[in-house]
């Protein structure tokens, strides 16, 4: 379905450049283990000592940013956006703030699904993308194996009485193929005695990363907390569609592994996807902006307890 304003466009568009503040209870406490030693007995102990995480607001500055639904856009912007600093497209609008100096803290990928309740993301697919993109261009092509989305050669090239067409165990036609191409599936290439479509995906340059990556950010708790706050349209979703939303979240996960360095402490940029409903099926943009918002101030104030025991290992090392 294709709208005149993707609807999760319209609920992020009135967050351009606003500031959120994280929310800390100050009951939020966290064990940390210190060591004691006597040098008369040359023994040591270690005891539990319970610090309470600063709760004075941190300021959330939030930088919107439309990307196209092509794969080719997602390709040549998402991985520069995880940089360091970070690196907007050439055509971004003028009202983008200017990225930080090192990363973003949160990057917030939001799409729009069917009708229903809003999808908290959990994974990103790495192959399995064969639906056209919004230029009419399919995914790169990452291998062609008989086992993936194949079949017998036979059970495609029976014509409508059960005969054969261009003679025993033909595979499709050039009209025919040009048809599926039409209709947005893959072209049919033939393999001995297999008919299979090309796999696609990601294919160069991410070689080493697994099929499926996940979010490192708990959405089960973060779903938890959010109906308990309100937001009851909402629930997890272990499949993003494999589509743009799915193609883009594992995108995004992929180049925060990549551009994470093997001796940094620090925590990593996390990321997160939310597939939103149509405008009104059943949720209103308004209520979609709503919790958008208790989103990311969920994420940022999570961030801010996880900085808080960091700097506390930090100082009793």
């Amino acid at each position: 379905m294709r709208y005149v304003e993707n609807p999760s466009w319209l609920a992020v568009q009135p967050l351009q450049n606003t500031v959120l503040y994280t929310d800390i209870h100050s009951d939020k406490i966290f064990p940390q283990s210190t060591s004691s030693s006597s040098i008369s007995s040359s023994a040591s102990s270690t005891s539990t000592t319970l610090h309470t995480i600063n709760g004075e607001p941190r300021p959330i500055h939030i930088t919107i940013l439309k990307i196209p639904v092509v794969y080719e856009d997602v390709l040549n912007i998402v991985p520069g956006l995880h940089r360091r600093p970070p690196v907007l497209p050439p055509d971004a609008p003028a009202e983008c703030a200017q990225p930080p100096q090192s990363r973003y803290d949160f990057i917030f990928h939001l799409g729009v699904a069917g009708r229903g309740p809003l999808r908290m993301e959990r994974i990103g697919h790495k192959l399995g993308y064969h639906m056209k993109d919004a230029k009419g261009k399919l995914a790169p092509i990452v291998r062609v194996s008989s086992k993936d989305f194949s079949r017998r050669r036979d059970a495609v090239s029976g014509g409508v009485n059960g005969g054969v067409q261009g003679g025993a165990g033909a595979g499709p036609s050039a009209a025919e193929n040009m048809e599926r191409e039409r209709l947005g599936m893959d072209m049919v290439e033939t393999s001995g005695d297999t008919v299979a479509r090309p796999t696609r995906g990601f294919g160069v340059g991410y070689e080493n990363f697994q099929e499926e990556i996940n979010t490192d950010i708990d959405v089960t708790r973060l779903v938890h907390d959010l109906k308990r706050s309100g937001v009851e349209q909402i629930y997890t979703s272990m499949d993003a569609g494999h589509y743009l939303c799915d193609f883009i979240y594992y995108c995004s996960l992929a180049e925060v592994k990549r551009s994470t360095k093997p001796y940094e402490k620090r925590r990593n940029t996390q990321v997160l996807f939310l597939h939103c409903p149509p405008v009104d099926q059943p949720l209103g943009t308004e209520e979609v902006t709503d919790a958008i918002k208790r989103i990311v101030v969920w994420v940022c104030s999570e961030q801010q307890v996880d900085d808080a025991k960091e700097e506390a290992v930090e100082v009793n090392a």
